[in-house]
């Protein structure tokens, strides 16, 4: 993006970007862009936005000394550059620039403000004292290639009814896939949306993607299955992951959504002898929402089942665990077969350990 005369500038991260992304394409909606303080202060007290269920306030307040005189500066109508890695990524037609406080803003996001809690610490680092709102445009392709990849994949199989799945896939193991396999009974077309945090992780993205394409493309129907990232920024890290992750999967184009029944945050219940789940309190959600029973591998079966339809105890059952999988493939150990296909845990093991 070329500047056509000279602004202030502003200076974010990739996270910010997108971040600021998401609202721009409408995978935020109904959130589409910054908010004033107004509406900021009516979403943090209400949870709701525009009549539909949304978590907390959507802002920009980048930290960094230079960052806040800019802001101090600023006044309505002033146009200011978005600066990311000393290019200009987009601009902003101020609108207000208004204090907020970043420990209640973490406490809405987190549930905690607690430094020790994972991602808060970063997230403190990152805010400043000052929001700006107003109207933006910001350039960040990887959102309008998984909008346009999903729009190409449902066409293709002229799919009426498309089921989302986000997952880490850390590693992907026998689970996920029997998980994407029910999935495609009841669907047109599955998309995986691969978490792509921000942070530093102990398995980088490029190769949870090369496994979960690997996957796929050789045991799975690849015409109805797709692979896309999911930017997975500080928006999801908190104890409203669920409610963003519907929001975002049902604005790319999903009508149906799985998740494990073990999923953090799922607040499963009984109510009028009826089971309830924290998505029965969210307004807008106007996909279905199938909630998965927990895999395990049974020794007397010799297969994956749930443990609602086996007849062992539990002393028969291995369960699907991500962290000990992955503790094996960081000590350089092939997982059991049983638990994650040889060729997949090949690709890891090859990444991981190259020389």
């Amino acid at each position: 993006m070329v500047s056509t005369r000279k602004n202030k500038s502003i200076f974010i991260d990739k996270e910010a970007i997108a971040s600021l992304s998401l609202a721009q394409e409408g995978i935020l909606s109904p959130v589409t862009g910054l908010m004033n303080s107004k509406d900021a202060k009516k979403v943090d007290a209400s949870n709701m936005y525009n009549g539909k269920s949304f978590p907390f306030s959507f802002l920009l307040a980048p930290n960094g000394k230079r960052n806040k005189e800019v802001l101090e500066s600023l006044q309505k109508g002033d146009e200011v550059s978005l600066v990311e890695n000393h290019k200009i990524v987009g601009h902003i037609e101020v609108e207000e620039i208004f204090e907020i406080d970043p420990i209640k803003r973490v406490e809405k996001i987190y549930g905690t403000s607690d430094a020790t809690h994972p991602g808060v610490a970063s997230t403190l680092a990152r805010l400043g004292k000052y929001a700006i709102s107003g109207k933006y445009e910001i350039e960040f392709e990887d959102v309008k290639a998984s909008k346009q990849k999903i729009a190409e994949a449902i066409a293709k199989v002229e799919a009426k009814h498309i089921t989302g799945i986000v997952t880490a896939a850390r590693p992907i193991n026998r689970g996920h896939e029997r998980l994407i396999r029910l999935a495609l009974e009841k669907t047109d077309l599955v998309v995986i949306f691969l978490s792509k945090p921000y942070s530093e992780e102990n398995v980088p993205y490029g190769i949870r993607y090369e496994a979960v394409d690997y996957l796929v493309k050789n045991f799975l129907p690849s015409d109805r299955v797709i692979v896309v990232p999911f930017e997975n920024t500080y928006l999801f890290a908190g104890t409203n992951e669920l409610l963003l992750d519907a929001i975002a999967i049902q604005n790319f184009g999903c009508d149906r959504m799985v998740i494990g029944s073990n999923h953090a945050g799922l607040g499963m219940f009984f109510e009028s002898h009826e089971i309830k789940s924290i998505f029965d309190s969210f307004v807008g959600i106007n996909m279905s929402v199938d909630i998965s029973s927990m895999f395990v591998y049974c020794n007397a079966c010799k297969t994956l089942v749930t443990q609602k339809s086996c007849p062992h105890g539990m002393h028969h059952h291995i369960n699907y665990n991500s962290e000990s999988l992955l503790d094996l493939l960081k000590n350089g150990i092939l997982p059991p077969a049983i638990l994650m296909r040889k060729e997949i845990s090949s690709i890891y093991l090859s990444r991981m350990f190259p020389n």
